[in-house]
């Protein structure tokens, strides 16, 4: 066992009675088993194996404080978020660290039948929901996993019924604020019923960048059969701020999900992805982009399991690194047996902007069936000097070249995005990203700051 978790099993053992007093019966259901799972375990560690570039015991290791007597935290909404997606208007909610809150205009904004509250709410309101899908998705055998499985105290559900088409897209922000380092245990759960529609946007924000944060987050998406579902990821936190996040997606017969993780402003990221294709015809989209400066770390590691015959999944991640900033990619796409039909499709595109940037990428594909159109591949460089040469001969200064191919060269997994408003919006966040100035969903009082991006 590693001291990272075992300063944590200590600390549940000596709080264990307040933290299941603070939370729903669904939730303190999955602990034993949590607890089980982390005696003994221990977190990937960088150089492990023939990939892992990723210390996640090194980010663990501070001695975050866990706020189990749930004591509120409860800024001023207007002056911590005053932004807004220009031309969107949305289902406004929050997690103040990791307690959960709605924006007075949540309830104004929601569909009769759609069901958006807390984890606590739901076990009052809807026990039957939580309790048969929470912890039905998220592998407790991962150590990171399974330890927000023992220690959060609440999140999120979103229960879309059958047939039901969200008019008005889901946002939660994410914002870190405290007077010392915090750990946020955040839990979010997706129930999609048959034929129902929703987008989400998820922002993540980090207010007091002196302070370090970890934000330890477990997200469950249940895709039945026919729904359509959209999960926008937006990092814009802080260089203190460590975030370790697992998706866990499962999909029944023709159901679409998308998932589009972003990362623009961060310190230390590491998103782990893993989608279950259960059902024919339904069809995954897994998209990423990270812009990272200074010393800023982000990995991606992706699993889609095609455990059916005629499904379909498209992956792409691409990266532009500056200065001493690291990227990672893993993403493997397995094809069972008696799966034939199979599309699949995986893309890791790189630009590496300095000469102490690290680019690590291992795109892999298992298949053990015939009759499949499968693919992969990766590539890292830096950009095209005849591009540059053409654009500068056309009277275009070096640096605005330079900034004008590298949003080119994002602009592909930015018009993925279904969301017209979000599309703009990124579009817009990007240039200013790679210009220097700073980067925030609108100018809300989130602060960060990143490099300027111009020395490729």
């Amino acid at each position: 066992m590693t001291t990272s978790i075992s300063q944590y099993l200590d600390l549940y053992r000596q709080h264990g009675d307040a933290i299941r007093n603070h939370a729903p019966a669904a939730m303190n259901a999955l602990r034993d088993a949590a607890l089980a799972a982390l005696e003994g375990a221990t977190l990937p560690k960088k150089g492990q194996e023939d990939y892992e570039a990723t210390d996640l015991e090194q980010a663990i290791a501070p001695d975050y404080g866990v706020n189990i007597n749930r004591v509120p935290f409860a800024p001023d909404a207007a002056a911590s978020f005053r932004c807004d997606v220009p031309n969107m208007s949305t289902c406004l909610y929050f997690f103040f660290n990791d307690i959960f809150a709605a924006s007075r205009t949540a309830a104004r904004n929601t569909q009769p039948g759609l069901v958006i509250e807390s984890f606590a709410e739901a076990q009052k309101n809807h026990p039957e929901v939580l309790e048969q899908y929470l912890g039905s998705l998220a592998d407790v055998k991962k150590p990171e996993v399974a330890l927000n499985t023992l220690l959060a105290q609440d999140g999120m559900l979103i229960y879309v019924p059958k047939g039901m088409v969200v008019e008005k897209p889901i946002q939660l922000v994410n914002i870190l604020n405290a007077s010392a380092p915090v750990m946020a245990l955040r839990r979010i759960l997706v129930v999609m019923e048959e034929d129902a529609q929703a987008k989400m946007l998820v922002c993540d924000h980090t207010q007091d960048a002196e302070r370090q944060y970890l934000a330890s987050q477990v997200i469950e998406i249940v895709a039945k059969r026919g729904a359509m579902f959209d999960y926008y990821d937006l990092e814009e936190s802080s260089d203190r701020t460590h975030r370790v996040s697992s998706v866990f997606v499962s999909q029944e017969e023709g159901s679409n999900v998308l998932i589009d993780g972003i990362t623009l402003l961060n310190g230390f990221t590491r998103n782990d992805c893993y989608v279950d294709l259960n059902g024919e015809h339904a069809e995954t989209h897994l998209l990423g982009m990270t812009v990272a400066s200074a010393h800023q770390h982000v990995d991606n590691h992706t699993f889609i399991s095609h455990n059916v015959a005629r499904c379909q999944s498209n992956e792409m991640f691409k990266y532009v690194l500056n200065d001493s900033a690291v990227g990672a990619f893993a993403g493997k796409v397995l094809v069972k047996e008696n799966c034939p039909r199979t599309v699949a499709y995986q893309g890791n595109r790189n630009i590496v902007a300095s000469t102490d940037a690290r680019m690590h990428s291992k795109p892999q594909l298992e298949i053990y069936t015939d009759d499949v159109k499968c693919s992969h591949g990766s590539a890292t460089g830096q950009l095209d000097e005849e591009a540059l040469f053409y654009m500068r001969s056309r009277g275009i200064s070096e640096a605005e070249a330079r900034q004008l191919l590298m949003q080119a060269f994002m602009a592909d997994v930015i018009d993925a995005v279904r969301l017209p408003a979000l599309k703009d919006r990124l579009h817009h966040l990007v240039e200013k990203r790679f210009r220097g100035q700073l980067a925030m969903c609108a100018e809300c009082g989130a602060t960060s700051c990143g490099s300027k991006i111009d020395n490729a």
